[in-house]
């Protein structure tokens, strides 16, 4: 009887949690798509403000915003503070994609007003995180980051979005990353295809980051006015 009550108690916990999913996409979509052209920044929340990387990406938001673009973060401490803090210092548009969890994330003071959406569940923050994003670039992070930049690749990868530039910035970090993808997923046990690596160009300086993407969409005038895809 006892365990008979406790999978009727998971079932009905389970009807509620479709609704809480729904609501927090409609919460999310109304919001988002009241929002111009945006780049992800992605990176570590434990990255202090005097590290190398922080300063790095509070110059490519900026100039980022300096060419329309507004700029989205996970919401929270450290690259993605630095993210909104470029954006938000150079007036242009900081979004805030925060999460809830029981350590480290908070939403930092550089998000604009009414743009700070907290996600409980991480899937939802990862499909706002592509529908809404112009182009991807990933600072060096840890595990967060790496699943967001491997869900990137892999939708690019198998076309379930259109491809948008995608660019890693901090050579040492990424560098042996990318090696390893090259010599052992394509060469040695051709997992991927020799064109997969050129979704992930490397990059250092803002002004190439920020010219590489703004040369794609030169090319695609209307890509910047479309969604990534469409659920």
């Amino acid at each position: 009887m006892k365990s008979q009550k406790r999978w009727s108690e998971q079932k009905g916990e389970n009807s509620w949690t479709m609704f809480k999913v729904l609501a927090e996409f409609v919460d999310g979509f109304e919001i988002m798509n009241k929002l111009g052209p945006c780049v992800s920044i992605f990176g570590s929340a434990r990255i202090k403000e005097d590290h190398p990387y922080y300063q790095l990406a509070v110059q490519i938001a900026e100039k980022l915003t300096d060419e329309g673009f507004g700029v989205i973060t996970g919401g929270g401490p450290g690259i993605m503070e630095a993210g909104n803090r470029g954006a938000y210092l150079n007036k242009g548009l900081s979004v805030g994609l925060n999460i809830q969890l029981p350590f480290e994330q908070f939403a930092n003071p550089y998000i604009d007003h009414e743009k700070v959406l907290t996600h409980r569940y991480f899937f939802i923050r990862k499909v706002m995180f592509v529908k809404y994003s112009k182009a991807f670039i990933a600072l060096p992070g840890g595990f967060g980051t790496l699943d967001e930049l491997f869900e990137v690749m892999t939708l690019t990868q198998t076309s379930k979005i259109k491809r948008v530039p995608i660019v890693l910035v901090g050579k040492d970090f990424w560098t042996p990353l990318k090696d390893w993808i090259k010599h052992t997923m394509n060469d040695k046990f051709h997992f991927i295809s020799p064109e997969d690596l050129e979704l992930i160009p490397i990059m250092d300086e803002p002004e190439e980051i920020v010219k590489y993407i703004s040369d794609f969409y030169d090319a695609d005038p209307t890509g910047g006015m479309l969604h990534n895809f469409e659920l």
